[in-house]
């Protein structure tokens, strides 16, 4: 199996900075893109950040020039740096990856559990 653990989020003030953290284990042979994903009370899960296995990069409108998204395929592991904050970044922030567990495998996409970011004065 496959388990994606986020780690980071917090209560900032407005113009404040946070680190997210996503670590992927368990049977992994191979991630291809990951990616940041949020949501706020009564509104539908959005895309936040993607990066590629080549690290290409994709932002939302709303984040662009305040996060930036990075990964350490090394550690398996994909990052959001989050600058500029603002209250209306608060939501659960979720981490996804695309997974193959074996070389004949398939990509199948796995979640994490979500981290909550608040922001607010």
């Amino acid at each position: 199996q496959v388990q994606l653990v986020e780690s980071g989020g917090d209560l900032v003030q407005p113009g404040g900075s946070l680190r997210l953290s996503c670590s992927a284990s368990g049977i992994i042979f191979s991630i291809g893109a990951m990616g940041w994903y949020r949501q706020a009370p009564g509104k539908q899960r959005e895309l936040v950040a993607t990066i590629s296995s080549g690290s290409s990069t994709d932002y939302a409108d709303s984040v662009k020039g305040r996060f930036t998204i990075s990964r350490d395929n090394a550690k398996n592991t994909v990052y959001l740096q989050m600058n500029s904050l603002k209250p209306e970044d608060t939501a659960v922030y979720y981490c996804n990856a695309r997974i193959k567990m074996s070389l004949y495998g398939v990509f199948n996409a796995y979640w994490g559990q979500g981290t909550q970011v608040t922001v607010s004065s």
